[in-house]
């Protein structure tokens, strides 16, 4: 028969061992760091490319220079010193906690040498006005800095390593989009697949941490400020399922095609990026700035301030701008910076919402705009809740609970048609690399 807990012999149990209070207090110590860290990066990477911005309105055409150079020097950083920093850094912790990754392997993946190097580059992408967002790079810094308390906690400790990965790259999404509650779903959805209940406590605490050490650096504020969105009837129920139909197949496609640039399919471009991989990052870089010049700037960059103006009522953005964002943030995944495509996606998706709002009309703008960005999201990564609960919470957007989560589950549906998860699959190709590396040589 189960008995009622003793409370007076449970609290003597929790106070029975100092070491245990010990491994606790170095968790939360490393949470509250890695809070920092996030913060650091976001407050560089806005200065970066505020800087960036400033070259681009005083000489325009320098970025014809600027951007390829700088884009094929941090290729060629980040290949020779660095190598486990390419790329967004969710693929990399979904890596590290793949049961076929050896423990002395993880740290290909997530280390505080890592977290430093993404640090320092993807300030550099900002700097060079990449198509780049900070958010998946946020989940590789914070992880990396969550796993070094392994070696300070006691040798029985319950907090291993996985449990730690898990609370790292959940606080990095935390801490980056000032959205605890998309940490805890990122965290169950696209890293664990489930909480451990030892587990879970360690990776709440984690969330929170970092979600307050965020908070504390620039306010309790939605990301994307407060959409003003009119009562929702039967007229939006049209545009919206084309919205999330429209947004799907997009994101899938985004998908698939990233997938095959990524994983080095049989292509001549590919055996190109092979073969001279800096030279092709320039050549990428260029491409990127002159879609930059073409569009007076508003490609460059993660995209947020044009999806701000989009929400504000204040930007109308062509579908060629969705198109041009969509290659943009394609080519600078492709040439192997470190560098995220969480943000950009959700530019992409919030165009996507734009244009079809401009045919629906002006008072569906921002209900529409605000599903597009989730259906994107969710059809790219494939995760729909979490794409959902982001950008709920980053535009605080709790009276379209029901629609935004109608369309990551469609879009996401749709995209399941067309493409791989991606995440998983460059997750996969990587522990795949990882071990022909170690493999004994003939």
């Amino acid at each position: 028969m189960n008995q009622e807990p003793d409370f007076l012999q449970n609290l003597r149990a929790e106070f029975s061992s100092w070491r245990l209070w010990l491994d606790r207090a170095i968790v939360l110590g490393y949470a509250i760091a890695a809070g920092l860290f996030v913060v650091g990066f976001t407050v560089a990477a806005e200065w970066a490319f505020g800087w960036f911005e400033r070259l681009h309105h005083a000489q325009p055409w320098a970025v014809l220079v600027w951007t390829p150079a700088l884009t094929a020097g941090i290729v060629w950083v980040t290949r020779r010193w660095f190598p486990g920093a390419g790329g967004s850094g969710i693929p990399q912790i979904k890596a590290a906690l793949d049961p076929a990754v050896l423990p002395g392997q993880r740290g290909l993946f997530a280390s505080l040498r890592l977290t430093v190097a993404k640090i320092g580059l993807g300030v550099a992408g900002f700097a060079a006005g990449l198509s780049i967002g900070r958010e998946g790079p946020s989940v590789q810094v914070a992880a990396g800095v969550m796993q070094h308390a392994r070696r300070w906690l006691s040798p029985g400790s319950q907090i291993d390593a996985r449990a730690l990965l898990i609370a790292g790259g959940a606080a990095g999404i935390a801490a980056a989009f000032n959205a605890p509650l998309a940490g805890v779903v990122f965290a169950i959805e696209e890293l664990s697949g489930r909480l451990e209940a030892r587990a879970s406590g360690v990776i709440i605490t984690g969330i929170v941490l970092a979600g307050l050490v965020g908070v504390s650096a620039f306010g309790n504020m939605s990301y994307f400020g407060i959409i003003r969105v009119p009562p929702l009837g039967w007229d939006l129920f049209g545009p919206g399922l084309l919205v999330a139909l429209a947004s799907g197949v997009a994101g899938g496609l985004f998908a698939r095609l990233m997938i095959a640039s990524l994983t080095g399919s049989p292509q001549r471009l590919n055996r190109w990026r092979a073969r001279w991989p800096v030279r092709f990052a320039a050549a990428g870089g260029l491409l990127v700035a002159a879609i930059g010049l073409a569009t007076g700037g508003a490609t460059f960059g993660a995209g947020s301030d044009a999806v701000k103006q989009m929400l504000a009522g204040h930007d109308e953005l062509s579908p060629l701008y969705t198109l041009l964002k969509f290659i943009a943030t394609w080519l600078t995944a492709w040439c192997g910076v470190p560098g995220g495509i969480f943000a950009p996606s959700l530019s992409i998706g919030a165009g996507i919402g734009d244009g079809i709002a401009q045919l629906a009309g002006p008072g569906l703008g921002p209900a529409l705009i605000a599903m597009g960005m989730t259906g994107f999201l969710a059809a790219v990564t494939q995760a729909p809740l979490t794409a959902f609960i982001i950008v709920m919470e980053m535009v605080d957007g709790h009276s379209m609970v029901l629609s935004l989560m109608a369309t990551a589950m469609l879009a996401s549906l749709v995209s399941r048609m067309l493409s791989r998860p991606l995440y998983a699959t460059l997750a996969e190709h990587m522990v795949a690399a990882a071990a022909r590396a170690d493999a004994p040589k003939a």
